[in-house]
Formats: C-alpha cells, sequence, structure tokens
C-alpha cells in the first residue's frame, strides 16, 4: 500500500502525543539499570575524549550539556520546554604541583582548586612544624598562631576539622611563603577540595601530601632536625563563562512547579561518574519516562547546574537570580548527588522546613520498604546543591550514598568511573526518585507555600534561627566550598 509523505508525518505526529495517564507505577517501571548505565557509559567517553573529565570551564563539561540538551531537545522536545542558563565564574587549573622533601625527591602530592602560584621555579625554604589538634583543628584558629613566625618558611599543618582556606589565611597573615598539608587519614587515595574563588589573593600556595610523610617530618621536626622542602604551583586563574540546563514538562500548573536537580559538572581529577553523573543520569531517565505521559496536574522541572564543584556556583546563581513570584511557584526541590556509591549507605535527606518530610517520606518509604535498603533519615549536609533552595525557604529532600572511604574511596579521582558504580543503589534509588517527581506531578497536597521568612519585601530583618543557618552556609559555599556533605574528611 502506498503512504504519502504527509500521512506518515501526521502518523508520526499524533504517535508522538502522550495518551497514557502517569501513574508511580509506570515510571518506577521505566527505570531501567541499562539505560542508567548507558548515560554513564556516554558521560565517561565524553571524559575520556576531553582530558579525563568533565569540569567547569573544561572542554568536558560543555560536551556533557551538549549530550543532555540533544536529550531534551531532539528526543523529549515535543513534550518538554528547554532552555540553557549562561554564568561567567572564575576557573582555576593547576598545570604543574611537585613537592619536594628534605632530601630533594619528589614526593606524593595533590593540589586543590584555587590553589595559588608559587614563583616559576618555586619555594625551597625550612619547614615549620605546627601542634596538631584534631578536636579544634589543626593550625584551625587565629590563637592557634600567637606566637608563630612563619616569615619565609613552609608551614607543615595536618588537614581536618576546619576548611582548607581557614589554615592558610592565618598561614598568610603569619607571613609563610607555603604550606605542606598532610591529610588526615593513611594512603594516598584521597581526594581534592576547593578553596573557592571569593579567596583569591588572601591564600599561600599549598601542596597536600600523605600522612604517613607528613607525620614522618613532624617527628622528625619535634626531635630538633632541621628540614627544608621545595613546594612548586604552576596555576592559571581566568573568568569563563559556563551553564545550568533546564529543562520542564509542557504539560502542569506553572504556578506549582516540582524541580529535580543533579550537578553536571565533576572535577578535574577525574571523569565524575558517580559524582555526579550518577544524578545526572537519573533525571535524565525520569525526564524521558514523563514525555510518555500525560495527566501532569503540576510541571517537574529538571536542571543540570554548573560549576558545583567549584561553590555551588550554579545552583546560587540560580536561585539568587529567581524572581520573588518565580520562587514563590518552586513548591518542591529534589536533589540527587552522588547516588550510585560502590559502598553505599542510602541517606534521605530531612530539614527542619515542615514541608521537608512530605517529600522524604515517598523516597524513604520506597527505599525500605519496597527495595528493601537499610534507608535513613538524615539532616541536610552543607555543600550541595540543596542550600539554595533551603534559603529561599523551599521545601526539600534528597538521596545521598556516601563519599569517600568507606562507601566512595574513589571520590574526587581519576577512578570514578563506571567501575565505580553499585547498580543495584543507583537503579533503586532512580525508581525512588522517578516516584516521588510524579506523586508530586500528580499533587502536591499538603506541601506548605514556600517559607518567605528569608526573603520578602520587607527584607531579612525576621530572620529565623533556621533561615539564618542556611544563609550562613549558602555564605559559605560561595567561599569556602568543601564538599562537607559528602565526606567529614574532605575540609
Amino acid at each position: 500500500m502506498k503512504v504519502s509523505t504527509l500521512s506518515l508525518a501526521a502518523f508520526f505526529a499524533v504517535s508522538c502525543i502522550a495518551t497514557e495517564e502517569l501513574t508511580l507505577d509506570k515510571v518506577e517501571a521505566d527505570i531501567k539499570t541499562e539505560n542508567l548505565r548507558n548515560n554513564l557509559w556516554h558521560l565517561q567517553r565524553i571524559a575520556k575524549e576531553n582530558g579525563g573529565n568533565r569540569a567547569f570551564g573544561l572542554p568536558g563539561y560543555k560536551a556533557s550539556l551538549d549530550f543532555v540538551y540533544e536529550r531534551a531537545v531532539a528526543r523529549f522536545g515535543k513534550h518538554m520546554d528547554t532552555w540553557i542558563q549562561p554564568f561567567n565564574h572564575t576557573f582555576e587549573q593547576t598545570r604543574k604541583l611537585e613537592v619536594k622533601g628534605p632530601d630533594g625527591k619528589p614526593v606524593h602530592a595533590i593540589t586543590l582548586l584555587y590553589n595559588p602560584a608559587t614563583p616559576l621555579e618555586g619555594v625551597t625554604a625550612p619547614l615549620l612544624n605546627t601542634p596538631v589538634d584534631d578536636t579544634l583543628g589543626s593550625m584551625c584558629l587565629p590563637e592557634q598562631w600567637t606566637g608563630v613566625d612563619a616569615t619565609g618558611k613552609l608551614v607543615l599543618i595536618k588537614r581536618g576539622v576546619c576548611a582548607i582556606a581557614d589554615k592558610l589565611k592565618l598561614a598568610r597573615k603569619a607571613g609563610a611563603l607555603g604550606v605542606v598539608m598532610y591529610h588526615n587519614i593513611p594512603g594516598t587515595d584521597y581526594g581534592s577540595a576547593t578553596l573557592s574563588a571569593a579567596n583569591i589573593g588572601q591564600l599561600v600556595p599549598v601542596g597536600l601530601i600523605p600522612l604517613e610523610i607528613g607525620s614522618a617530618w613532624a617527628a622528625r621536626l619535634v626531635a630538633g632536625e632541621k628540614l627544608s622542602a621545595h613546594l612548586l604551583v604552576d596555576s592559571v586563574f581566568e573568568t569563563r563563562e559556563t551553564w545550568n540546563l533546564i529543562s520542564e514538562t509542557k504539560e502542569g500548573d506553572p504556578n506549582n512547579v516540582v524541580m529535580l536537580g543533579a550537578h553536571l559538572d565533576g572535577v578535574q581529577a577525574g571523569p565524575g561518574i558517580n559524582d555526579d553523573g550518577s544524578g545526572s543520569s537519573a533525571l535524565l531517565e525520569i525526564m524521558g519516562s514523563f514525555k510518555k505521559y500525560k495527566g501532569f496536574k503540576n510541571k517537574v522541572r529538571f536542571a543540570w547546574w554548573g560549576a558545583e564543584e567549584s561553590g555551588l556556583v550554579g545552583s546560587l546563581y540560580y536561585t539568587k537570580n529567581l524572581p520573588e513570584e518565580e520562587a514563590d511557584k518552586v513548591r518542591f526541590y529534589f536533589n540527587y548527588d552522588m547516588i550510585g556509591s560502590p559502598f553505599p549507605f542510602f541517606r534521605v535527606y530531612q530539614g527542619q522546613n515542615p514541608g521537608d518530610a512530605l517529600g522524604a517520606a515517598p523516597l524513604y518509604e520506597y527505599l525500605s520498604e519496597t527495595a528493601g535498603k537499610p534507608a535513613e533519615l538524615a539532616p541536610f549536609g552543607t555543600s550541595s546543591d540543596y542550600v539554595g533552595f533551603l534559603n529561599i525557604g523551599v521545601p526539600s529532600s534528597g538521596l545521598f550514598t556516601g563519599a569517600g572511604a568507606p562507601t566512595d574511596p574513589c571520590y574526587h579521582l581519576k577512578c570514578d568511573t563506571l567501575e565505580n558504580i553499585d547498580w543495584s543503589a543507583l537503579t533503586a534509588n532512580a525508581k525512588a526518585a522517578a516516584r516521588a517527581a510524579a506523586k508530586f506531578a500528580l499533587s502536591l497536597e499538603g506541601v506548605p507555600p514556600r517559607n518567605k521568612t528569608t526573603v520578602n519585601v520587607r527584607g531579612r530583618a525576621a530572620l529565623l534561627g533556621q533561615f539564618q543557618r542556611w544563609a550562613k552556609i549558602e555564605d559559605e559555599a560561595e567561599h569556602n566550598h568543601s564538599c562537607a556533605h559528602k565526606h567529614q574528611n574532605v575540609v
């Protein structure tokens, strides 16, 4: 039978119209491990073809953005409205880092994001030991530097408790040329952190070495030996454009929006497959499921955030630039950051906002009752993309499976690859996220409106304690992102 081109076009147009009603069971069934894996395979390939990472300011992030954009527009465009939100941020890259010990030989060392440069030839100077305080933090407080003259020296400091940038600021005030910091957990499988673009000009250069090496040098200094060390940091700073990608269902009440977010960028050290390819992949699959159905009472908005690893920059840019009337329309925010850790725990975020529990409940119930996972309700941390939403009073929840040893030994490392995923955990979490999103797409019954105590037309004079806390955390995130929600030893 001969079919005209016009008839075929009409047929395909009709076939693209969603005819089935949205249900929680249908979207759960749509989430399949092989599709989650396929998304992550593409993200790993992108990293491999772009210098080994998908970090802000580098080609791998733009390629990752193009990948998600193609899915949202070319494959799901009939059912989704998609846009790019550009913003600028200070990019930093350490081109070379070297730490040499007293014997003149290089030791294992890693850099930190926004690490200031030494002179081109590096710095060779006497090594100054400092006291260890694992309770208050080693050299975290100004009084710990009383009487310490670090002028013209490299200071040996143990990592931990407070943000690294705090230690480096105090070292600079004490006259140090740089800091050799030793890690607070044995071994060399430790990740980096960011010193934050906001601290540019306030810090000394730093190299992060293993606990065993730093402790040995400290012991020799305590015994009275005089030791020297060498530190070289070759880094570049410049403003670069980057982007958030946002896509939302065409169907649904635009005055009642349910948001799901995951950060699309990774760190420069590796491909970022668990952190946070896992959350990004889950959002893609949920969006792919939703395009098949109709009956959305509320609009669902998906966000892939940029420059999270540089200080939650993309999500904070979004929330800070969201007009009041638009912020009122965001009824709930779900955050999915690292949901496939290889040795997972199953944390469901629930904060003090009365609305938080309404989003946490379906996540917790699915994981614990249906998937049989040992889920636990837990308070929010301080260093993922929920911070901006909490600070503007949007009820929020989300999932997290752990970072750093023992849950994810490849956190912020080159080995954060496809082999670094627990597929059962990722699939269960993605299914839980899909059901929760579908539930809220169908009904927001009981979910309170945004608490506008934080920001309103009268200013911030009436801040409540919990919102003061989130305002402070938001400020700290912008100035000194330490990934504290992911692992207690990353600061």
